[in-house]
């Protein structure tokens, strides 16, 4: 049979917007000769849809669009994923379920066995576990029908399994020949690889063909990358969907032959492609259509307002330099010619006035002080202010430029820099800010050289760089990686590169004593194994001796 696969977009709770997507992709695969479609998981109500499954009107929506879907009566079978109630006494009230809708009838309700939680999934806070799985027969073929997370689990891929049942071999083993998972598996750079990696294995082991669809967009921080795989059972690849982008492709159960669609290919492509959907998704699924991004002339905004070009169209990028007493008249050069070379409005708004206005205020207050650090948080702040004022006169949203070191480290000010929406590279350290501003210029010079070449400075105090408070970049970048993603200790951390003890555990010192700053920053999108945010939940009242 001949077999689509739907990698669609969703947003959550657009039940009228997602139904009629669902509806009109099935329509042109019915026309394309498919006798079967699938839609990623949660697809009639969007992933991940939270605590919005514990109202009783959201539930009750997902059965209402399964009955509009059924009403169409497509000569097409149609596999859709919804939240269902559970039937249990106890527990949770609600499952992650796939229909197969055929005939304007639910032939098969399949739930999801295995709930994550782990990383910026908690799916066992919201959901009860199916107890147990069934094959339909469909087209000669008996079917295993899987939700993402049930394809995770074998034991020939994972060298420490996370659930002690496997649902793929158990529908294997009862005599599934074809296995078909709806996922919502997010992307983080290197995921594609794995996600392969993983379904060959299952194809080869169980010498069955796989065929994963999954979701594409962004939803709140979290990105989807389609990259939709079908695999035969020799592990080869028969058909794959485009990455970050919404696709529909066939292939044939019996010839094992079908569409092959380019992906993004590269890391830095990867993930300059991930951020570039994420912030328009996010954007224009919180009802905005327009951005604001002060500009600084260093990289980091630099990268940012490059990302949001990309992302929803040069008309719709405000860029806002905001001159300080210590800002150099490069870094307001470069600001203009980034501004010129991307195509976006920019405005010129000093901070010279105001500031001199906070400091005569406090004047009396501060008698007999010393300037320090206050004096250069006020410059922040007065720049956040100013960012928020043109948002609210606007009606645009506010883009952060922090990136995840400076996160990391408490390298920005509350209330200041960190002032916006969306933090779009938030989960971008600074050596890969570097990486991706090359990228970016590999057509032609977008990002003016000086920004790249510059030693990196706040500006706000005279001749101010970065490795005044911080170790080099590398140096800095190669430690957060093994303490926020890995959890190592000083001492590994020390010994593997070759670094000072102390120097390291000042480093994870700063980590620590910052989170407090990171539970107050904007929604940033993870394109990392471990971002800051929903994945990463630590306390902020606790002592930590690294």
């Amino acid at each position: 049979m001949k077999v689509a696969l739907g990698q669609i977009n969703t947003t959550v709770g657009d039940f009228a917007g997602n139904t009629a997507k669902i509806i009109d992709y099935s329509r042109r695969a019915q026309q394309a000769g498919a006798s079967l479609i699938l839609f990623p998981e949660l697809s009639i109500c969007g992933y991940p849809p939270r605590d919005l499954v514990e109202k009783t009107s959201f539930v009750q929506k997902n059965a209402e669009s399964l009955e509009r879907i059924k009403q169409e009566k497509l000569p097409i079978a149609i596999v859709v994923g919804l939240v269902t109630k559970a039937d249990g006494q106890t527990g949770k009230s609600v499952m992650n379920s796939a229909a197969l809708v055929q005939n304007g009838e639910v032939k098969l309700l399949q739930s999801k066995m295995l709930l994550p939680t782990y990383d910026v999934f908690d799916e066992s806070r919201n959901f009860a576990p199916a107890e147990s799985q069934h094959l339909i027969e469909f087209c000669n073929r008996n079917v295993a029908l899987t939700i993402c997370e049930d394809a995770w689990n074998d034991k020939h891929f994972w060298n420490r399994r996370l659930y002690g049942f496997d649902p793929v071999e158990a529908l294997v083993g009862a005599g599934g020949n074809l296995l078909l998972n709806i996922s919502a598996s997010p992307f983080h750079v290197g995921k594609r690889e794995i996600r392969h990696d993983m379904l060959a294995t299952i194809a080869r082991t169980d010498k069955v063909p796989v065929a994963m669809v999954n979701l594409v967009g962004g939803n709140d921080g979290v990105i989807f990358d389609g990259s939709s795989l079908v695999l035969a059972p020799d592990g080869q690849v028969i058909a794959q969907g485009r990455s970050f982008e919404e696709d529909l492709i066939f292939f044939d159960t019996e010839t094992l032959r079908g569409d092959i669609h380019e992906q993004v290919a590269g890391d830095e492509a990867s993930a300059y492609s991930a951020l570039v959907l994420g912030t328009r998704d996010y954007v224009s699924k919180c009802g905005f259509s327009r951005v604001i991004v002060g500009l600084s002339g260093g990289i980091d905004s630099a990268l940012t307002a490059a990302i949001a070009v990309d992302a929803i169209g040069r008309e719709n990028v405000i860029g806002v330099g905001m001159p300080g007493p210590y800002s150099s008249k490069g870094s307001i050069d470069d600001a203009r010619s980034l501004a010129s070379n991307l195509g976006i409005r920019f405005e010129l708004i000093s901070i010279g006035e105001p500031f001199e206005a906070y400091r005569h205020a406090l004047s009396g207050v501060f008698a007999g002080m010393k300037e320090d650090v206050t004096e250069e948080n006020l410059q922040a702040r007065i720049r956040g202010g100013i960012l928020m004022a043109l948002s609210n006169k606007f009606g645009a949203m506010v883009l952060s430029t922090g990136n995840k070191s400076e996160l990391a480290v408490g390298y920005c000010t509350l209330y200041g820099d960190m002032c916006g929406g969306l933090a779009v590279i938030s989960d971008v350290p600074k050596t890969q800010v570097y990486r991706l501003a090359r990228y970016v210029n590999h057509k032609r010079e977008i990002i003016p050289q000086p920004t790249i070449e510059k030693p990196p400075s706040a500006e706000l105090r005279p001749n101010q760089t970065d490795q005044d408070s911080l170790p080099p970049y590398d140096v800095l970048d190669s430690i957060l990686v093994d303490y926020i993603e890995d959890y190592k200790s000083a001492e590994q951390i020390a010994e593997d590169h070759g670094f000072d003890q102390a120097l390291v555990k000042s480093v994870m010192r700063m980590v620590d004593r910052n989170e407090y700053k990171r539970q107050q920053a904007a929604v940033g999108l993870k394109i990392s194994e471990k971002a800051f945010g929903v994945g990463r939940r630590m306390p902020i009242a606790a002592k930590s001796d690294n």
